[in-house]
C-alpha cells in the first residue's frame, strides 16, 4: 500500500513575548511570564530599571528572549541616562542590564554585541542622542529578527530527527516565551505540525516554578498540539512505558565540550534517556555557546530564593526555617547528549571537535 505524506497544515498564529512600540522614543512592551496561564498580561517598560526587573523576577525569561529584552533596554537606558552620548555611556547600561542573571550566555552576548557596534559608531565619527537611539533601536530589532529566524531553522533541521516518533519528551520551556518567535526545542514540535505530523509531547512540570505546566503545556495549546502533563519525578515511568521516543530541550549555556547548562532537572532526563536508550537532544542557537569556557564545571550556576522552594502560589508547602537548596539550572554532561541542533544543523557526536568543526 503507497503511503502519502500528510499535507501542511495552517501555521498557526505565533506567540509575540515582545515588541518595541513607535519609535526610539517608544517602549518594550513584553507578556508578563509570571502571570501564565490564568492571565495573559504584558507589561509596559518605559526605563531600563523595568527591564532589568522584568528579567530577573522571570516576568521575561528563557535565555534567548533574555537577550532580545536587554538589547531593548538599552535604548531606554541610554535615553535616560544624564552622562554623555559615548561609548561609556553605553558600556554603563550594559554593565547594569548583565547583573539581571548570571547563567544565560545570550544575554552577555547580545550587550556584548551592542558594546562593540556602540564602539564602531564612535571611532568613525561623534554621534548625537538621536542618532545614536536609533542605531541602538535597529541593532535590538536584528537582533530580534536574527533570533526568529534561528529558532525557525532549528525547527527545520530538528524535525528530521523524528521520523517515526510519535511521543516526544521536554523539560522546562524552550518554546515561543522563550524566544522571539518558534523557539527551540518547541520549534521542532511546532515545524512537525506544520507539515502535517502528529506528535504526542509529554510536559514535565518543572519545578519548582512550573515553567512547564504553566508555559509549556500553555503554548502547546494555543498551537493545538496533543500535550499530556506530567510531574518531573513521572519522566523514567513514561519513558519505561514507551510513551516517549525521544526528549528535547533547550539550553541556557553550552560549553566548548559541549556541556549544557538547562533549567533544574535537565540532567535528571538525561539520565532516564540514558538508562531507557532513548535519544536526548538540546535545541539551541548558536548565541548559546559559550566556547570560551571548556566544560560545564566553568558554567555559573543561579542560585534563587528558598521560597521558591517552601511556598506554591502563596501556600506554604514546607516547615517554615528548613534550610533549601535551590539552584536554578544544572549541567548535563556532553557524553548523554545525543546530538546538539542549531540554525546551523546537527552536532553529532557532541565533542569539543564536532563542536569547533560546526562553527568553523
Amino acid at each position: 500500500m503507497n503511503q502519502t505524506n500528510p499535507s501542511p497544515l495552517p501555521t498557526p498564529p505565533a506567540i509575540e513575548t515582545m515588541r518595541w512600540e513607535g519609535t526610539p522614543e517608544g517602549f518594550l512592551r513584553l507578556i508578563d511570564q509570571t502571570r501564565l496561564p490564568d492571565k495573559l498580561e504584558e507589561i509596559e517598560c518605559h526605563d531600563v530599571a523595568t527591564v532589568w526587573n522584568a528579567i530577573k523576577r522571570l516576568s521575561v525569561r528563557g535565555a534567548p528572549a533574555i537577550a532580545i529584552a536587554a538589547a531593548y533596554g538599552v535604548v531606554l537606558g541610554v535615553r535616560e541616562a544624564t552622562e554623555p552620548c559615548d561609548a561609556t555611556t553605553v558600556n554603563k547600561v550594559c554593565d547594569y542590564l548583565a547583573t539581571s542573571r548570571p547563567t544565560a550566555v545570550n544575554l552577555f552576548w547580545a550587550l556584548d554585541r551592542i558594546r562593540a557596534q556602540s564602539q564602531l559608531w564612535f571611532a568613525s565619527k561623534n554621534l548625537d542622542r538621536a542618532t545614536l537611539l536609533q542605531r541602538l533601536l535597529d541593532e535590538a530589532r536584528a537582533i530580534h529578527e536574527e533570533d526568529r529566524q534561528m529558532c525557525r531553522a532549528i525547527g527545520r533541521h530538528g524535525v528530521a530527527l523524528l521520523e517515526n516518533i510519535t511521543g516526544v519528551l521536554t523539560h522546562c520551556n524552550a518554546g515561543g516565551l522563550a524566544t522571539a518567535e518558534y523557539g527551540t526545542a518547541l520549534s521542532v514540535f511546532f515545524t512537525a505540525q506544520d507539515q502535517g505530523r502528529d506528535l504526542h509531547v509529554f510536559v514535565d512540570e518543572t519545578r519548582p516554578l512550573l515553567q512547564g505546566a504553566r508555559l509549556t503545556a500553555w503554548e502547546l495549546q494555543q498551537r493545538s498540539i496533543k500535550a499530556t502533563l506530567i510531574c518531573d519525578s513521572m519522566a523514567a515511568q513514561v519513558m519505561r512505558e514507551g510513551k516517549v521516543q525521544a526528549a528535547i530541550v533547550g539550553a541556557d549555556r553550552i560549553a566548548a565540550n559541549g556541556d549544557t547548562a538547562n533549567k533544574i532537572g535537565t540532567y535528571s532526563v538525561a539520565l532516564h534517556c540514558r538508562a531507557h536508550q532513548i535519544p536526548f537532544y538540546v535545541a539551541a542557537p548558536s548565541t548559546t555557546f559559550d566556547l570560551s569556557i571548556e566544560s560545564g564545571a566553568e558554567i555559573p550556576i543561579e542560585q534563587r530564593a528558598a521560597d521558591e522552594v517552601t511556598s506554591l502560589y502563596g501556600r506554604q508547602t514546607a516547615p517554615h526555617g528548613v534550610d533549601v537548596y535551590n539552584p536554578a539550572f544544572d549541567v548535563t554532561p556532553a557524553e548523554l547528549i545525543a546530538g546538539i541542533i542549531t540554525e546551523r544543523g546537527v552536532i553529532q557526536p557532541v565533542s569539543r571537535d564536532t563542536i569547533a568543526t560546526h562553527f568553523a
